[in-house]
């Protein structure tokens, strides 16, 4: 039994023997499609890095700001946080939660839109080409926004508008503006990638002056909503007691509200503030390169091989 086993063995290695051989002669025999392939993805390679117009990247890096501007809030929470939380009003809000908060603000579809309509981005943002360096300015693409004309003339399909909708608008902001968090120490680095060095530098300036101001609305909005609930309930209250207790969180919360009226780093302190970029972050165009052509020697090892497996069937 042993001896008839060993035989059909022999058989199917010196079988794979023989087929090793022959994919390498046909590996060889086809040499020229694999270097034909190769110089043809080069060729395309090259050619589409050096169409990719240069990127430039502004970072500013950026350290929360504590409880933003909540520190007189937070020094009485301890002590009246009960009897705040009986009256009807939060004093809850600490930095890390605001820091969060902050973030996510930072990357909504409302602050986003509302920070292209202020400064104007739109049209920037959409129809921006590449950057000349020569001039320093943005040249636009002229098949989607007519400058002189000042309209848009981006061709869509039908029920579409020609104008960028705010929906267009945020997806590409997103795809050029990035934030990151050290986990060692907690800062961030928020940075804009765009054509113009001077634009991704403005740009990021402006987000971290938006967003702290956006915060510092949004709590003194908050904060002065508490004073008018607690002066309300100070009228319909005849205990003497809690009329004190209210007349201490109006207090603490007027303090609050002045600490944050003069306060312009309210949600993140700038800790590295941008500057503009005198070196591209894009295209990687020798990466480029190198990735077309390995593309274009496996293109053509898989057609030899698909060929030889054909004839190897037949």
């Amino acid at each position: 039994m042993s001896e008839e086993i060993k035989v059909p063995l022999q058989a199917y290695q010196q079988d794979d023997e023989i087929d090793l051989k022959e994919l390498f002669v046909a590996l060889w025999k086809g040499k020229w499609i694999i270097l034909l392939l190769t110089i043809v993805c080069a060729t395309g390679g090259v050619f589409y890095a050096l169409s990719q117009p240069n990127v430039y990247k502004a970072e500013a890096v950026l350290a929360s700001a504590g409880d933003g501007g909540s520190n007189g809030l937070s020094a009485i929470k301890s002590q009246f946080g009960g009897l705040a939380s009986l009256a009807g009003i939060s004093l809850e809000g600490g930095g890390a939660d605001n820091k969060a908060i902050a973030l996510a603000v930072l990357q909504s579809r409302q602050f986003i839109n509302a920070f292209i309509h202020k400064y104007d981005l739109l049209v920037p943002l959409m129809a921006g080409k590449e950057w000349s360096a020569a001039s320093g300015e943005l040249q636009l693409n002229e098949e989607l926004y007519d400058s002189a004309a000042k309209t848009w003339i981006r061709e869509v399909q039908a029920g579409k508008s020609q104008m960028p909708t705010e929906w267009e608008a945020y997806k590409s902001f997103k795809e050029i503006f990035e934030v990151t968090e050290s986990k060692d120490n907690g800062l961030m680095t928020l940075s804009v990638t765009y054509f113009s060095p001077i634009l991704a530098k403005q740009w990021v300036d402006s987000l971290v002056v938006e967003l702290n101001a956006w915060m510092k609305d949004k709590s003194l909005k908050e904060t002065q909503d508490n004073i008018d609930y607690l002066e309300e309930q100070i009228q319909r209250t005849k205990i003497a007691d809690m009329q004190s207790v209210f007349y201490q969180l109006i207090e603490e919360q007027t303090k609050n509200l002045m600490l944050a009226e003069v306060q312009t780093e309210f949600a993140f302190k700038v800790i590295d503030p941008a500057v503009v970029p005198e070196e591209k972050a894009g295209p990687k165009r020798a990466l480029i390169c190198i990735v077309a052509v390995l593309s274009g020697g496996m293109l053509g090892i898989m057609i030899i091989l698909v060929r030889f497996a054909f004839r190897s069937k037949e």
